[in-house]
């Protein structure tokens, strides 16, 4: 069971990073006032939903281009790119939407999330790869 997930998975690789690109994008965007939403009343939860939404992307994007990153100059490409979209999302947040706001702080924990990611992505993989 467990190895057909992991096959599933590595096979869906790339759809998953695009999916999960067009969630964050659209959630980014879009108004959730009609939404029932929790409300957690953790300090900076919004920083926290941030980096590990980002983090998440980073990952999935690695497993999705794992042949390409293990060129160094590919990786930082990613890395770029990633972090590149983080910042036009919010400067599209700040200029396309009046429910949302851009913020420089947003931008800081989407990036931690992709370094983080970056960093821990090779021993995530070998423990992916061990299963």
């Amino acid at each position: 069971m467990l190895m057909d997930i992991k096959t599933l998975l590595a096979r869906r690789a790339y759809a998953i990073a695009i999916a999960f690109t067009i969630f964050i994008t659209v959630t980014s965007l879009i108004s959730l006032k009609g939404l029932k939403t929790v409300s957690i009343s953790i300090n900076n939860f919004d920083k926290i939903v941030h980096f590990t939404s980002y983090f998440i992307l980073t990952l999935s994007w690695f497993f999705a281009t794992q042949a390409l990153t293990k060129k160094r100059k590919n990786k930082i490409i990613l890395v770029l790119s990633l972090i590149s979209y983080g910042i036009i999302i919010e400067a599209l947040q700040g200029s396309m939407t009046t429910h949302r706001q851009a913020d420089i702080y947003d931008i800081l924990a989407n990036s931690i999330g992709v370094i983080l990611a970056t960093i821990l992505f090779p021993r995530l993989n070998r423990w992916f790869d061990s299963i």
